[in-house]
């Protein structure tokens, strides 16, 4: 049996955030766990923030620290045309986990209001699915979809019922967790939002039918961007995949290593 990873956290190579890979690597090894730093890579992200970073010398400063405990990764933003940006970033070092991530819908990053301005859920919702998929399908080369849910927080003062409801969206869940499959490519359980209850009972389902669909791995990440946030709702995570039949894994190499059987 091999550690169990938080396998997406960001570090000061991320540009939104300041957390040392020391303290990060020091509160994961506190609970037992390893740690994957995935650092933001988001080519033409619209808005104040620099969504890049120097791979060379990001594998200066923690190749170091790279082994049994840590590995080194990437979060690569998908847009359809950025697909051979993407593609040549991370060539350039040897990492052990890529992760693919949607953080915007036409353009519009999801974080602000502005992106939902006079559409109803619905619309939202779909076209964001819709959008996840196409764009997993023109980034098979991605070892990990992040938070399929990542939409959902930053909707709560926009909707009524924030949460991604399986039943509400099947069509458009089914055809991202299709993708999944048909791109080998593992779906992430984040568990930044299971400090909400009913939002982690939302998601369940997702899971099920992703192993109903074929399924049988996930990655578990806790999107840390402070040491304090690592680790952070992993008992529930691991009860939540175990409820559904799915395997944790984490990559080294862009390999898959199983984290418990």
């Amino acid at each position: 049996m091999e550690m169990i990873f938080d396998s997406h956290t960001h570090t000061k190579f991320s540009a939104d955030s300041d957390m040392a890979a020391a303290d990060a690597v020091d509160r994961a090894r506190k609970q037992g766990l390893g740690i994957v730093f995935t650092e933001h890579l988001d080519v033409d992200f619209p808005g104040e923030y620099d969504f890049s970073f120097d791979p060379e010398a990001y594998w200066r400063a923690y190749e170091p620290l790279r082994g049994k405990e840590v590995r080194l990764g990437v979060e690569v933003g998908m847009q359809r045309h950025v697909v051979e940006e993407n593609k040549a970033f991370i060539r350039r070092v040897p990492f052990d986990q890529v992760i693919v991530a949607l953080h915007l819908l036409d353009g519009v990053d999801l974080y602000y209001p502005a992106c939902y301005a006079n559409k109803d859920k619905r619309t939202t919702y779909s076209a964001y699915l819709s959008d996840m998929r196409e764009c997993l399908l023109l980034h098979p080369f991605g070892d990990v979809l992040a938070h399929i849910d990542y939409i959902t927080r930053y909707t709560g003062k926009i909707y009524e019922s924030p949460e991604l409801g399986y039943a509400d969206y099947r069509e458009g869940v089914d055809g991202v967790l299709r993708a999944c499959i048909e791109t080998d490519t593992v779906l992430e359980l984040n568990t930044r939002c299971l400090g909400d209850r009913h939002a982690a009972k939302e998601l369940l389902p997702i899971y099920a039918r992703y192993k109903a669909l074929g399924g049988r791995y996930v990655t578990i990440g806790s999107d840390a961007h402070a040491a304090e946030a690592v680790g952070a709702y992993f008992a529930l995570a691991r009860d939540m995949m175990k409820a559904v039949g799915l395997t944790p894994v984490t990559f080294k190499e862009r390999r898959i290593e199983i984290a418990e059987r």
